[in-house]
């Protein structure tokens, strides 16, 4: 195991035992990473097609179960983010007809389990968002009421809230609509963000140029893969070894305070976890 001298957070993966599991985590180790965020795979990649909020537990069990063995293999530990993919609102309306009103309720739905789930300690965040692609505007409408029930739902349960939306870097709507509803905007964050944000916090895709963006802000950040684990698309989107590489490469460059910053201070802040304290080196 590579020890880079300090905590290494993924914000952002999957697991899947049908891909490689716990032995992308072992590779992460290896590299130096020491912590994860394990967000659930989307329902229908698991064949759920969910028909109440009810069906969704499976697929939040599933996620569970992984991060507990996660945890076992990791130097740190793992968490769970739970929560209802945006892309489905299009699966629900498209493939199976369902009324926009009606896909909007049962996405709601599967947020409210996984909120059950966060206010019982066993997540630190509430996955939801929006289409990152084109959509007719009664469905971006419907989108938007499930991202600000979301909202609400991690205020209720003091937990953070991950978003995967269009490309932008300016969420300040979003930002005001999380205030509204008692959750503080920077525990709001966009997944698989390009490196500069307004309104909230970046999980930030750890290639080179994004990050040099990150650091040259000053500003919280965090850094992510968005592993899918599929073994039909190895190392998609990016591998479990990227972000301890490009720690390691950050701290060549001597950006020990931006590390310090996305792997220890900016989790404590969002997520209310302790890189360091649960970071055994024994």
């Amino acid at each position: 195991m590579r020890d880079l001298g300090t905590p290494v957070l993924d914000d952002h993966l999957h697991l899947d035992r049908a891909g490689k599991g716990i032995e992308a985590v072992k590779d992460f180790v290896r590299s130096g990473g020491t912590h994860l965020l394990v967000c659930n795979k989307p329902s229908w990649h698991l064949d759920v097609e969910p028909e109440t909020g009810a069906d969704f537990r499976p697929v939040f069990e599933t996620t569970r179960s992984l991060v507990a063995e996660a945890s076992e293999v990791l130097p740190g530990r793992a968490w769970p983010v739970l929560g209802v993919h945006p892309a489905l609102i299009s699966r629900l309306i498209d493939d199976r007809g369902l009324a926009v009103s009606e896909a909007r309720d049962l996405m709601m739905a599967g947020i409210d389990v996984a909120g059950e789930l966060a206010a019982s300690g066993d997540a630190v965040a509430i996955k939801s968002g929006r289409p990152h692609y084109d959509v007719e505007p009664a469905v971006w409408d419907a989108s938007n009421a499930v991202l600000k029930h979301a909202l609400e739902v991690a205020a209720d349960a003091d937990v953070a809230v991950q978003l995967h939306t269009e490309e932008t870097e300016d969420l300040t709507a979003v930002a005001d609509w999380a205030t509204d509803r008692g959750l503080e905007p920077k525990r709001v964050v966009k997944h698989y963000s390009s490196g500069r944000l307004t309104g909230v916090t970046p999980s930030v895709m750890s290639q080179q140029s994004y990050l040099e963006k990150a650091v040259a802000a000053g500003e919280p950040f965090l850094m992510e893969t968005d592993y899918v684990d599929d073994p039909d698309r190895p190392g998609m989107v990016m591998g479990p070894k990227t972000v301890p590489r490009r720690v390691n490469w950050l701290l060549e460059q001597g950006h020990e305070e931006a590390v310090e910053r996305a792997h220890v201070e900016t989790p404590r802040s969002v997520y209310g976890i302790d890189t360091r304290a649960t970071l055994d080196r024994d």
